[in-house]
């Protein structure tokens, strides 16, 4: 375990890393049906909550092992075992999710056990796999030191909070500073000489494929609930419109995710690294959240929600807005540029989003204003595909 070369020719996902990924897909889809059921049920605020912290932890899980993996991946049989614990982890992680939702109701403290049980199973052997690493690659033996440490440290820190009662707002007081560990142990080890062999073409796939299983989730869910929806009511042109508008926008979203060059920029520039990984964050909650708000859509047709129609338009505009928000700002951030035709197409992103909104108030059906908002990432591929090409020509040029 001497680290993989950093410009390796052909770096790819493999399939250990592929179906790890599978077990997000669960996390995921758990994390969207509680925020989708607390938003139908008028519980806005708690379902925003709890599903900021169960995306903040899914993500981070996920980003533990995905940056490890491309610097230290041995594919060997300790490590193929180590992998198939930590997904375990995650599927732990997962059923303890709506636990943790449930007592967001109650005003009573956070009931995280479960989950927190997740992040030891994945935790135990990402430690041991860090240990290996400094074992075996001397060089970089403070690096893996570093996060190791801050394994231990956060770790043992959730599991403090988990066995101690605290109301709500206490224990996210509590729980900021060991988020910060969390996210500085990565850039202090990363700093210290020239940290670990990362792969950014490798990286900036993993991203990708994360991108579309959250996409994937909206699809699987939004297809669920719209089977449900067709077998009392029909096919009626409610339901197609809602399926015409869930496949466009993830599609819409797929599209302009995959145009921004990441690998390439990645691979000259490193440092820039953290700031785009960490963006990510958010960045997998909004897409999650827009399948949530579909989710929530369909269960209006159903008659099941307590949301009116505008709420249910704004459950999907939203997290979509921030999406769109996020991606210009991860393009920004990564190209260390930003062009004046970005600013248009952004504004008239939002422009489309507040024309879906203000037409389902005015009294449009929620099918149709869906259809407008679900327009929203249009405006970018129109863009890009006529014009703002030309501007990820020159970013490319200038590497």
């Amino acid at each position: 375990m001497a680290g993989r070369d950093p410009h390796e020719g052909g770096r790819t996902a493999t399939p250990l890393e592929l179906l790890f990924d599978l077990t997000f897909v669960i996390a995921f889809g758990a994390a969207a049906n509680e925020l989708s059921h607390f938003l139908v049920a008028d519980h806005v605020w708690d379902g925003i909550v709890g599903f900021a912290f169960a995306t903040f932890a899914v993500s981070w899980a996920w980003i533990n092992f995905s940056w490890f993996a491309s610097a230290y991946d041995t594919d060997d049989w300790v490590y193929r075992l180590t992998t198939m614990v930590q997904m375990i982890g995650v599927i732990i992680l997962a059923l303890g999710l709506p636990d943790m939702f449930e007592s967001l109701l109650h005003d009573e403290h956070m009931d995280n056990r479960v989950m927190v049980l997740g992040y030891v199973v994945m935790r135990v052997p990402m430690i041991l796999q860090w240990l290996r690493a400094s074992r075996q690659d001397p060089e970089r033996a403070p690096v893996c030191r570093v996060f190791i440490v801050t394994l231990v440290v956060s770790q043992s820190a959730w599991i403090v909070l988990a066995l101690v009662e605290t109301s709500i707002p206490v224990f996210f007081a509590l729980a900021i500073p060991f988020v910060l560990v969390e996210l500085a142990g990565p850039y202090v080890a990363e700093h210290l000489d020239d940290g670990t062999p990362w792969h950014a073409h490798h990286i900036a796939e993993r991203y990708g494929l994360m991108v579309i299983i959250a996409l994937g989730e909206g699809l699987i869910g939004g297809a669920a609930t719209l089977s449900a929806l067709i077998s009392t009511e029909g096919w009626t042109a409610e339901v197609v419109l809602l399926g015409l508008a869930g496949v466009g926008v993830a599609f819409g979203m797929w599209w302009t995710y995959f145009v921004i060059p990441s690998g390439d920029i990645l691979h000259v520039h490193r440092r820039r690294g953290f700031g785009w990984g960490y963006g990510h964050i958010p960045f997998f909650g909004a897409l999650v959240a827009v399948g949530a708000g579909l989710h929530a859509a369909a269960y209006l047709l159903e008659d099941h929600s307590e949301l009116t129609d505008t709420e249910t338009v704004l459950a999907v505009a939203i997290p979509l807005g921030l999406y769109v928000a996020l991606l210009y700002l991860l393009y920004a951030h990564l190209s260390h540029t930003v062009d004046p035709f970005h600013v248009l197409l952004v504004a008239l992103s939002a422009a489309v989003l507040v024309l879906g909104v203000v037409l389902v108030a005015l009294g449009v059906t929620l099918s149709w204003s869906l259809l407008v908002v679900a327009f929203t990432p249009w405006v970018t591929v129109i863009g890009y595909e006529t014009v703002g090409h030309r501007h990820n020509e020159d970013v490319l040029a200038s590497l």
